[in-house]
């Protein structure tokens, strides 16, 4: 996560088995700001462009007319992905600005984001800028009724690209909406037939704004006002403007597992209660983690904070930016994403770490009083 932009960011393109995925990605094909990027498909024949294909590079990249590069998966993506590097830094290939992974329909994004942050090699020459998921308007409520991985896929998103609007009922549309927000309160939403949904735009979610030149904070972590921050700390408790009750699929039924929720600090965290607090969090929980986003306060260099990605147990190598992005609001503020893994308990946990008396909820007693299994060590 390079707040320099000396690394290749990569954007992930998801969505559920016929959402959509290949059409998009067509039409931001088209937009010249793709001439300069590299797109990872599974297979060339998962995406009609075999009209603009114009010259193999070998290793199974392939330039098309527009300029843009388009490889497939050989193996690992790891693998993939230096060959895109070396390829690059041979001269057999030109230099990319941007990587766009398609997805398989069926697959969970979070492994895909774990080979781009957890690999040593790879992580030193890409970022991962965001995560794109496709929602079919018409069949996205019983796919996430009946799919986890399509839950995943909206829970970790960035953006929500929502697909085949005008085929969809009016009655359908709010409902949809409401558990897409029940999921995923944070993550920006948008009509598939609308212009910037064909704009290689929608794959810029990252820390560092390239219209700005300046890392956007609130941007990254979709920061909520104080109310509305305050308001996903009790999650069973959203408001969805009516639509919950409407859902015919029992929206908490299905979807209560997965939780988004925010943490708030106004002091600034010693380094070791810091650290001790993720390595403990990635170590007994790690697959319950689906995704966290932070900047953080810390005190032996609180003018300069820290920024934090984690999906599972991978975390990218912190960041210190060079100064804080809004020089009033100097809070830690963590996002975090979560399934099976309740808000109270991770709260708990890291008030534990600064030192403030603890809260029980029914929330920890549903982790069988022992969740960390760690002799000794009361939370």
């Amino acid at each position: 996560m390079s707040i320099y932009h000396d690394t290749i960011p990569v954007t992930i393109l998801t969505g559920f088995l016929g959402a959509g995925k290949s059409t998009l990605l067509n039409r931001i094909l088209k937009d010249p700001a793709m001439k300069d990027a590299a797109v990872i498909i599974n297979e060339f024949g998962d995406v009609g462009i075999d009209h603009l294909l114009v010259e193999s590079s070998g290793d199974a990249i392939i330039e098309l007319s527009d300029g843009c590069l388009c490889c497939t998966v050989r193996g690992e993506l790891v693998d993939t992905l230096a060959n895109l590097m070396d390829a690059v830094q041979t001269g057999r290939v030109k230099p990319v600005k941007r990587v766009v992974i398609e997805t398989t329909g069926l697959a969970d994004p979070a492994p895909v984001m774990q080979a781009i942050m957890g690999n040593p090699i790879i992580a030193s020459n890409f970022e991962l800028d965001g995560v794109v998921t496709v929602v079919d308007a018409v069949n996205g409520l019983q796919t996430l009724t009946n799919h986890e991985e399509a839950r995943r896929q909206v829970a970790v998103a960035d953006r929500l690209i929502v697909s085949k609007q005008s085929m969809a009922s009016a009655e359908l549309l709010p409902v949809l909406e409401a558990r897409l927000r029940y999921l995923n309160p944070r993550a920006v939403a948008i009509d598939a037939d609308s212009a910037p949904a064909g704009s290689a735009e929608i794959f810029v979610n990252g820390l560092y704004n390239p219209a700005t030149k300046i890392t956007d904070v609130s941007r990254w972590l979709r920061d909520q006002d104080e109310h509305d921050v305050h308001h996903h700390h009790g999650h069973d408790h959203h408001h969805h403007h009516g639509h919950d009750h409407q859902d015919p699929h029992d929206v908490k039924r299905h979807d209560a597992s997965i939780r988004s929720f925010s943490i708030v600090e106004d002091k600034p965290i010693e380094p070791m209660a810091l650290e001790m607090f993720i390595d403990l969090l990635r170590s007994a929980h790690g697959e319950k983690l689906l995704r966290m986003k932070a900047i953080v306060a810390v005190s032996d260099w609180p003018e300069r904070p820290l920024v934090l990605h984690g999906v599972q147990n991978i975390f990218h190598p912190p960041v210190r930016l060079p100064a804080w992005p809004d020089p009033v609001d100097r809070r830690t503020r963590m996002v975090l994403i979560t399934k099976n893994l309740p808000e109270d308990f991770v709260k708990n946990l890291f008030d534990a770490f600064l030192g403030k008396p603890r809260v029980d909820t029914p929330d920890r007693a549903a982790l069988n009083d022992n969740p960390l299994a760690i002799p000794g060590m009361k939370i």
